[in-house]
């Protein structure tokens, strides 16, 4: 059921932060995303400082609040690295993927758990309802090794969609941290991306958009490519103009595109408003990649 128009009207602006978008575009996107699955994951220095965590939270509120369903996984390596740092361990990665061995898993689930806790009780201080999920509680990503080399690292082999679309279907926020069991319960992390992947695949999710520390998708003159399609994207990862953790990532947004997702975003999680940005305005944020 669409909003009335005046309402709609009168609620954009009740809402909207004002360094936010141009109100004018607003409404014909809200529109379009009415009612749509949007997947959004967040890491890096995001989750680390405050205030871009609180402009990540009233964004999603804002989602919420216009109809939209956002569903939200959140990563944790800069926080992982901080206590890994603290107790002298040092971490060593292979095509951008953490080498995690036992004892390090455990730091990844308790570092993992503490940023999930922040998310939700920050949501529900807007009063929004927002469940976590975790693989102690109500786990949703089923995983195998990714390979020996790796340790601990899993690559999603099935999803719980129905338990996740309960959550939704409750009018929880899901937060979500990016590790899994494989058939034995043994927990896995999985890299956020491809976790995030994962999800928006198995809900074919309207949009998925990966949150990072850079502006998106840079050409060899380090300069932003604000649309790209899979081909042109596999070809960037051939040329090595993508590389390192930018890999997984666009590995992932070709993945998810090919299995059902309309389109993926690349963006800066440290602009403020970046999401209202890309859903809401016609310029948009960030790399977009469609098919």
């Amino acid at each position: 059921m669409q909003q009335p128009a005046q309402n709609l009207e009168s609620k954009i602006k009740e809402l909207w932060p004002e360094d936010g978008p141009s109100n004018l575009e607003v409404e014909k996107y809200v529109k379009k995303y009415s009612k749509e699955k949007i997947v959004i994951k967040c890491g890096g220095k995001v989750l680390l400082d405050q205030s871009l965590l609180n402009n990540l939270i009233e964004d999603i509120v804002i989602l919420k609040k216009l109809g939209l369903t956002p569903i939200l996984v959140h990563g944790g390596g800069l926080g992982i690295k901080k206590k890994l740092d603290e107790q002298n361990i040092k971490s060593k990665f292979i095509m951008g993927l953490r080498v995690t061995d036992g004892k390090m898993i455990n730091i990844v689930e308790n570092t993992m758990t503490e940023f999930n806790k922040e998310i939700v009780s920050a949501l529900e201080k807007k009063s929004c309802k927002a469940k976590s999920i975790t693989i102690k509680k109500n786990n949703i990503i089923y995983v195998e090794q990714e390979n020996k080399e790796l340790g601990f690292v899993g690559k999603p082999k099935r999803v719980d969609a129905k338990l996740l679309k309960e959550i939704i279907k409750e009018d929880f926020i899901p937060v979500i941290v990016p590790m899994g069991l494989d058939e034995k319960g043994v927990p896995y992390n999985i890299n956020a991306d491809t976790a995030a992947g994962a999800i928006a695949r198995s809900i074919k999710s309207r949009r998925l958009m990966l949150l990072t520390d850079i502006d998106g998708v840079l050409d060899n003159n380090e300069k932003l490519i604000s649309e790209i399609n899979t081909a042109e994207a596999k070809e960037l990862i051939n040329s090595e103009t993508i590389h390192g953790g930018m890999i997984p990532k666009v590995k992932t947004c070709i993945d998810a595109i090919n299995n059902g997702v309309r389109a993926v975003v690349i963006l800066d999680g440290r602009k403020p408003h970046s999401i209202l940005f890309e859903l809401f305005s016609d310029k948009g944020s960030g790399t977009l990649i469609r098919k």
